[in-house]
């Protein structure tokens, strides 16, 4: 259904309803009658559009098609935003991961690190690499406290747990930073201190990353942590994506909607 169909739903719903309580004098087109800027119809001079009172079965009509309205638009938006993308996660099991199962679960289509405390970092890691594209993710921090991050163009240690390689970092008092793991071992650029005006500690938020060639970027919830290029050439360009659960107390880290466009 489109929009211009719904709108002329809505238009036909109020001013056929014969009921009409006298309204402001404004907005008045050229003939003297209301021309809500979003139809094609008129309102006769002296009813204005937004005081009419509909009749149950007129008023859930309107309702009906509004919701429709909204669910289309929404879906649309959804549908542009996220072409070319494909999802790294099924929503339903690991297929495709590879872990500790007995520290990654999935729950109600979310992977989950649920950690009581370990003695060092563990990683959930794709089996595949990727080198130039966007990730996008949304994530929750349990109370906003612990550490955690999302690795990429990283690679396994052998023999150990560890994971190499850029980190985009979350968690406290890291929100938003690059880190290197277990290579330069050290923060490559810091985020702003406005993140903490559209962080949400202990909700969902959204995160962004973007590699290509010599550049990295980074954003959560909107707003642009970092941009950084890569002095060293020979640091890798191309490598798995892993989730973290850090080292320390306990801490619980839920991911969804990850999914991949290749650049």
């Amino acid at each position: 259904m489109s929009q211009q169909i719904l709108l002329n739903l809505w238009a036909r719903c109020v001013f056929d309803s014969g009921r009409a309580r006298k309204g402001p004098e404004s907005s008045l087109c050229e003939a003297g009658c209301y021309h809500p800027v979003v139809t094609n119809h008129c309102f006769p001079q002296g009813i204005h559009p937004m005081n009419l009172t509909l009749s149950p079965g007129r008023s859930l009509l309107l309702t009906l098609a509004v919701l429709a309205f909204v669910n289309l638009s929404g879906s649309r938006f959804q549908a542009a935003e996220d072409e070319g993308y494909v999802p790294l996660f099924n929503g339903k099991d690991l297929t495709g991961w590879e872990g500790d199962f007995k520290l990654w679960k999935v729950e109600d289509g979310k992977i989950v690190g649920d950690s009581a405390g370990i003695k060092q970092n563990e990683f959930l890691a794709t089996k595949e690499q990727y080198g130039n594209f966007e990730l996008r993710l949304e994530f929750k921090l349990k109370d906003g406290k612990g550490n955690t991050g999302v690795q990429f163009r990283s690679k396994r240690e052998q023999g150990t747990s560890a994971v190499i390689g850029y980190q985009a970092d979350l968690g406290e008092k890291y929100w938003g930073c690059l880190y290197d793991e277990h290579r330069r071992n050290k923060v490559l650029v810091q985020a702003p201190a406005k993140l903490g005006e559209v962080l949400k500690m202990n909700d969902w938020n959204t995160y962004v990353i973007r590699a290509e060639g010599a550049r990295i970027s980074l954003s959560i919830n909107g707003l642009q942590t970092v941009d950084y290029m890569e002095p060293d050439e020979k640091i890798a360009r191309t490598g798995i994506i892993a989730l973290q659960v850090h080292s320390g107390p306990p801490l619980r880290i839920e991911f969804k909607n990850i999914r991949l466009k290749t650049l």
